[in-house]
């Protein structure tokens, strides 16, 4: 099934990518047409209420990703590995494919993986398992150093094996750059419009976690607002009885 991204990416087709937790988004985003379908660490954030993504569990992963497998059909089904679990790759996670962070500094672990029949999407730029190392969020590939170190990272991970790569909050060019320089698609997040696909978490992109929104998401709806009029509602009919 994987193999269908490099002849999307041959042809100028741009691949759709979204994030999934539970069984009812997951049917609604797969009825939609997505291509990729992804179980995201981000769940610490959006749904379990952790600080960041280096909270999230193994077993929380399983759990997640076993809903949304239930509610999807068409899709890829990808699920994040967490941080501190590269080296069991053979557990099985429930999904078609699994991604992981890092470039040159994670290809034996990318080649066992995909050595094992596993797919692998792989994640360079900024990497939010190390946003404590990092000390935030932070365009990456904005110096020649920078741009230079992550081309090496995308030519690491293609190969090593994996079939897609995802470029998150890398300046424009060079994301440009890196996907002009390999046969494999790349999937942006915050890294302008010229990468292969596009992925957002869906909470980002339907207005669900209302306290916080990258600069680069612009929300095409606002559904904490209508969850808050609809319990409002609620209240003031439960109220006067």
């Amino acid at each position: 099934m994987v193999g269908k991204f490099r002849e999307m990416k041959r042809r100028g087709e741009r691949i759709t990518a979204l994030t999934a937790y539970d069984y009812p988004t997951a049917r609604l985003l797969d009825e939609s047409g997505l291509d990729i379908i992804l179980v995201g660490d981000s769940v610490g954030m959006v749904v379990l209420g952790y600080k960041d993504t280096t909270q999230v569990t193994l077993d929380e992963m399983l759990h997640h990703t076993r809903a949304v497998r239930r509610g999807v059909k068409s899709a890829l089904l990808v699920a994040d590995m967490p941080i501190h679990t590269y080296d069991t790759p053979l557990r099985a996670l429930g999904a078609e494919a699994v991604k992981l962070e890092g470039g040159v500094t994670h290809v034996a672990q990318i080649e066992r993986i995909v050595a094992a029949g596993i797919p692998l999407m792989a994640h360079i730029g900024m990497l939010p398992q190390s946003v404590r190392e990092e000390g935030g969020y932070k365009v990456k590939g904005r110096s020649r150093e920078q741009a230079e170190a992550l081309l090496r990272d995308a030519r690491a991970v293609e190969a090593a094996g994996a079939f897609s790569v995802v470029l998150e909050i890398i300046a424009p060019e060079t994301a440009k750059t890196i996907s002009a320089s390999i046969e494999i698609p790349t999937i942006g997040i915050g890294s302008g419009n010229d990468c292969d696909g596009q992925i957002l978490v869906t909470h980002d992109l339907i207005g669900l976690f209302p306290w916080f929104t990258p600069k680069f998401v612009a929300p095409e709806a606002n559904v904490a607002e209508q969850i808050r009029k609809a319990a409002r509602g609620f209240v003031e009919r439960a109220r006067r009885g």
